[in-house]
């Protein structure tokens, strides 16, 4: 699943500026003294939100530079398009794409400015740093927002029931058994989307990696695998628990994830695993979504190591063939800044934090994106596996539905998916497999 899903106030963002000036390449300015950028963003609503924000804050900061935007198809033609455009030198000078593991398939060696150690980079937040690098370099700026990915609750359904918000598994069921007493779904399930279906799986890095903290790592070495390793069968097994006990709603394989968030919105429906990114389109119905929905990590069974998932964000990154480099540079630096990341809030109300020093969430921010801000505060994070390692199996979604619907026991679903992975590491030629 990609999710795809987010900055020149501060002394720090200035000195960046002027470092500028002295770095990079580029062709001759238009007789006015301008320089035209091409920038090629994504076609989703929130990320076209979110540039023409940025392009717009950006312009009217540096009139001497102009941007045109063009939008990509979405999706694996939308991948297409990007590794073409790269691999036959005709890419735009800047471009919106993937962070982690999708990053390698574009060659960034070969096809990337190389942006470490550079001044571009002066206000991006380190734990963002490695999901935009590659053989030790780095190459892009956060487009976006962080996403939560774990468990979107209702708040009033826990403030009536006099629940608290789960530290364990075991506390999380508990928690589920009271809510379907008082006639309320416990958790909220939209198998129809099948995506939806992988969430408790993928959303379980967390306490994967709290508990074996070399998994990617050797995942992707084909030296761990998913069956058996019994932390990473967690995933599996929630799906597992949920469906045994009768907590999904009735009809959940024919249920979309349009009707579960309306479920979860309206307070027939407590918990739904899924990613907060999908919250921002329902505010203009439902505005009460930005308070009445909050978010907790896929809880794990030690209280002590608590914390939660993440999607890290999309990033920005300058095409090596691009003749402008220095204003590039000088737009990644803004999109990496307080003053892009509050162009973006001004026009898009963010749905988790952003990967910037300095940027701030507004008091209207959702509650979701507050809840999350917690987990960063104490360094309870972990990016989805996604973004560590470029194994992802394609029939991920297809095993999750049948274990979260009883038709496959947690630990053959787990072993189905460890056979699924094997191809695609091998069609990958990685060592190992």
């Amino acid at each position: 699943m990609k999710t795809s899903h987010r900055m020149l106030g501060t002394a720090v963002a200035v000195l960046a500026m002027a470092a500028l000036a002295s770095c990079g390449s580029g062709s001759e300015p238009a007789a006015d003294g301008t320089v035209t950028l091409s920038f090629m963003t994504g076609s989703d609503q929130s990320t076209v939100d979110t540039s023409k924000a940025l392009v717009n804050a950006f312009m009217k900061a540096n009139p001497t530079i102009k941007i045109d935007m063009e939008q990509q198809p979405g999706g694996g033609e939308g991948d297409n398009v990007v590794k073409t455009r790269l691999s036959t030198g005709e890419m735009t000078d800047v471009f919106w794409y993937n962070s982690g593991s999708l990053l390698q398939a574009l060659n960034p060696a070969q096809t990337l400015v190389d942006l470490t150690g550079d001044p571009v980079l002066a206000n991006v937040q380190p734990d963002y740093l490695p999901v935009v690098t590659q053989q030790s370099k780095v190459y892009g700026v956060p487009a976006t927002t962080l996403a939560a990915g774990g468990i979107l609750y209702n708040r009033k359904v826990y403030a009536d029931l006099g629940l608290q918000v789960p530290q364990t598994w075991a506390e999380f069921m508990a928690n589920n058994e009271k809510i379907k007493a008082a006639g309320i779904t416990p958790v909220i399930t939209t198998f129809k989307d099948t995506w939806t279906s992988q969430i408790f799986v993928l959303a379980d890095f967390y306490n994967i990696q709290a508990a074996v903290p070399n998994f990617a790592q050797d995942y992707t070495a084909g030296k761990v695998k998913f069956a058996g390793t019994p932390a990473a069968l967690g995933g599996f097994q929630h799906l597992a628990d949920v469906n045994a006990k009768g907590y999904a709603n009735k009809g959940f394989g024919s249920a979309t994830s349009d009707q579960g968030l309306k479920m979860l919105v309206e307070g027939k429906g407590a918990h739904y695993a899924m990613l907060s990114t999908l919250l921002p389109p329902l505010l203009a119905d439902y505005p009460q979504t930005a308070t009445d929905i909050g978010f907790f990590g896929v809880p794990g069974d030690d209280p002590a190591k608590n914390g939660a998932t993440v999607w890290e964000p999309a990033a920005i990154y300058i095409a090596k063939t691009t003749e402008h480099l220095d204003a590039a540079k000088k737009f990644l630096a803004f999109v990496a800044s307080p003053a892009g990341a509050d162009a973006v809030t001004a026009a898009v109300k963010p749905s988790g934090p952003y990967r910037v020093k300095g940027a701030k969430l507004p008091d209207d921010a959702l509650q979701v994106a507050k809840d999350l801000q917690v987990y960063i505060d104490k360094g309870a994070t972990a990016p989805a596996l996604e973004f560590l390692s470029p194994i992802k199996g394609p029939s991920l979604e297809q095993i999750t539905v049948a274990v979260g619907s009883g038709l496959t026991p947690p630990a053959e679903g787990a072993a189905q998916y460890d056979k699924d992975v094997e191809k695609q590491a091998k069609q990958l030629g990685l060592a190992g497999w």
